[in-house]
């Protein structure tokens, strides 16, 4: 059977599922409808793409938990999808930057380790923290207990590799991301919101990532990308991290499934 008809069977039993549920349980799917198009709507992508992936693709969990997502929107500050360093409180900008400067500081070290984990895989994730779950501990600095940074990994493209239009599934945190390696090209960027951040032109770049978006390196050169998680700043922080709590061993358990096509490269493998 091939990949094109897998696809189109597997649209069509989704539709069938749908019409099934709505059927049986109208109200409650129309909740989720109309809670899914609110969410939907924050998205400033165009074309059709992000419509169908959100509701029929890679997207469905992240409708699934528009709810939830909206109420976090309620409890938490202002979120512009994109974000500035400075839009952080200081606290959370404190624990930015300094696991940034030890980036910057260690980078060629910590270059070396990652190589060396990396082998021939073309796209791995070095992993110290996963919501606030140890792992690699050969940096110290890492190893301390953050009050709000949860994530702290490495991304890695080994050359020419690109990620899928894709959602993330939760509005807990903000994903942060530091370019190690910017290289002066137009075809190495994260694109969100319809816009294309280059990273020669800025290393850093904080956003919503349930938001539709990509990550394009197309220069054919390795790409090491800090990759963190923070708490969502909020009205009530302790809900937030209730949150965080509950959810960490279910994302730690659809971790493989939201990164089939990386080496996951952490101490407990």
């Amino acid at each position: 059977m091939d990949r094109k008809t897998k696809k189109l069977i597997k649209r069509i039993a989704v539709t069938a599922i749908a019409i099934a549920l709505f059927l049986a349980f109208p109200l409650v799917i129309l909740f989720w409808v109309i809670c899914g198009i609110i969410d939907f709507s924050r998205n400033k992508t165009e074309g059709s793409l992000a419509l169908k992936r959100y509701f029929t693709g890679n997207g469905i969990l992240t409708w699934f938990l528009s709810p939830f997502n909206l109420f976090l929107d309620l409890i938490s500050h202002k979120n512009p999808g994109i974000f500035q360093l400075e839009d952080f409180p200081d606290e959370y900008r404190e624990e930015i930057e300094t696991v940034l400067d030890v980036f910057k500081e260690r980078k060629d070290d910590i270059m070396a380790d990652i190589d060396e984990a990396m082998g021939e895989n073309a796209r791995g994730m070095y992993v110290y923290k996963w919501y606030g779950k140890q792992y690699i501990d050969n940096v110290p600095e890492f190893n301390r207990e953050f009050k709000h940074l949860k994530t702290i990994a490495v991304s890695v493209f080994s050359g020419k590799e690109s990620t899928s239009w894709h959602y993330g599934p939760i509005r807990m945190s903000i994903r942060i991301l530091y370019n190690l390696t910017p290289v002066e090209k137009d075809n190495v960027f994260i694109e969100c919101q319809g816009k294309k951040h280059l990273w020669y032109k800025d290393q850093f770049y904080a956003f919503d990532d349930t938001l539709f978006h990509r990550s394009v390196n197309d220069a054919g050169t390795p790409r090491y990308v800090v990759f963190m998680d923070i708490a969502r700043p909020s009205y009530f922080p302790k809900i937030i991290t209730t949150c965080m709590v509950g959810f960490s061993a279910i994302l730690e358990r659809f971790k493989s499934m939201f990164y089939k096509n990386w080496k996951m490269l952490d101490s407990k493998k």
